[in-house]
């Protein structure tokens, strides 16, 4: 996939994402629009879950895919954000053993670290409970991989419930049940401190 430099593109701002992919179809330089809008987000959330390095190849291998799926993408859907998140939480699904190595490394670290404070931000200011968030670490590397994706795909991007289900290709059902069993084992993890029950984990990620 070559991306054209956006101004050599005639981008219309008021597209939805389904029409720039409809029209990548037969114009594939259209799909940089996906690319100009969403690219920092994705790359942001593959950077918390897998670090810098890894998370440049992964927005770009994401992207890549899109563009090779673009055919197969449902047009009725204008919101391309859970297609494009979900191919990238598909794609670190590879790297899971990486994923829980790095937690368990910042489980380790003894002060706050990137990428590490927004799911318990609210808590840790609540309880003064420096620790916390070495043990919300902790806690997320030991989560079972499934729960894993929905709590950080929640918590690290604006996807809803809805949005979450779309991209995991999964029932709504399926997210609500993951999600609150992942709240239980964290509270239980961070000794019956909640990091949601003052905030969503999208409101905690809106103040990072």
């Amino acid at each position: 996939m070559t991306l054209r430099p956006r101004e050599h593109r005639q981008d219309l701002p008021g597209d939805s994402d389904a029409r720039a992919i409809e029209r990548s179809r037969e114009e594939p330089e259209h799909f940089a629009v996906l690319f100009d809008r969403y690219a920092d987000a994705v790359h942001h959330y593959a950077a918390r879950r897998l670090g810098g390095e890894a998370a440049e190849d992964l927005t770009a291998e994401t992207f890549t895919t899109a563009f090779k799926q673009r055919h197969r993408y449902d047009l009725s859907r204008p919101d391309a954000r859970p297609w494009l998140f979900g191919i990238a939480t598909n794609l670190i699904g590879r790297h899971r053993r990486s994923e829980a190595r790095r937690f368990k490394a910042m489980s380790r670290i003894p002060g706050p670290v990137e990428h590490e404070e927004p799911v318990a931000d609210r808590a840790v200011a609540r309880a003064g409970a420096h620790g916390l968030r070495r043990e919300l670490a902790a806690a997320l590397a030991a989560l079972p991989a499934r729960q894993r994706d929905v709590v950080l795909l929640v918590a690290w991007t604006d996807l809803g419930y809805e949005e979450a289900a779309e991209a995991l290709k999964v029932p709504v059902g399926t997210i609500r049940s993951r999600l609150s069993r992942a709240r239980s084992t964290l509270r239980e993890a961070l000794g019956g401190t909640d990091p949601t029950a003052a905030t969503t984990f999208r409101e905690a990620h809106a103040h990072d």
